[in-house]
């Protein structure tokens, strides 16, 4: 069994919890632009040395906080069937899009993305490219399952899954509904040209 070296930082996952935590709640109340390494280290309860061991600045704790938050909530839905597979990416995006602290965080982000060009791109290649990958993978399953034609414009069809959703919520605010998500998928099948539309 290896030993941690004599005078190396030990990360502890309770400490990075509590950390992950209160930047997320910080992003809700101040908004990136008022956030500060200080009032995060204060509402997890740690010296601002533990976020320095971890990341060098407040962006790149906001960039690893988020892109971990985002990420491990994107579906990778494997259901057997299209219908089955976008049902659940769908709600899980809508899962992602109204919980309850991060529907406080985006539109925040989204204007600090115009701001802030190291931001934007995080959010293009870490969240959105690894996000747009799980998207990918489920529609080439389709295409190879013949759900779907070989010929489908997968970037296209990417902005066309996601959009209606991200603008419902986030842009109208609109509350989904009980049965917004079925008639979404029957939509977007039609949309896409599916056999089983």
């Amino acid at each position: 069994m290896a030993r941690t070296p004599t005078g190396a930082a030990v990360l502890q996952p309770e400490v990075t919890q509590a950390i992950t935590d209160a930047v997320l709640q910080e992003l809700a109340e101040q908004g990136y632009g008022r956030l500060s390494m200080e009032a995060v280290a204060k509402r997890a309860g740690v010296g601002k040395s533990a976020l320095y061991r971890r990341w060098r600045s407040k962006q790149e704790m906001v960039d690893a906080v988020v892109t971990e938050f985002s990420v491990s909530r994107a579906a990778e839905a494997d259901t057997g069937s299209l219908r089955g597979d976008l049902r659940e990416t769908m709600h899980a995006l809508i899962g992602w899009l109204t919980h309850p602290m991060f529907s406080r965080i985006l539109p925040d982000l989204v204007a600090e993305s115009a701001r802030n060009p190291e931001w934007s791109r995080t959010a293009r290649e870490y969240i959105g490219a690894t996000r747009r990958e799980a998207g990918e993978v489920m529609l080439r399953r389709a295409i190879a399952r013949g759900e779907l034609p070989g010929d489908l414009d997968l970037e296209m069809a990417l902005d066309a899954l996601a959009a209606p959703i991200y603008w419902r919520l986030v842009v109208r605010q609109a509350p989904p509904g009980p049965d917004y998500v079925d008639r979404l998928v029957a939509y977007a099948l039609r949309a896409l040209g599916a056999q089983d539309a």
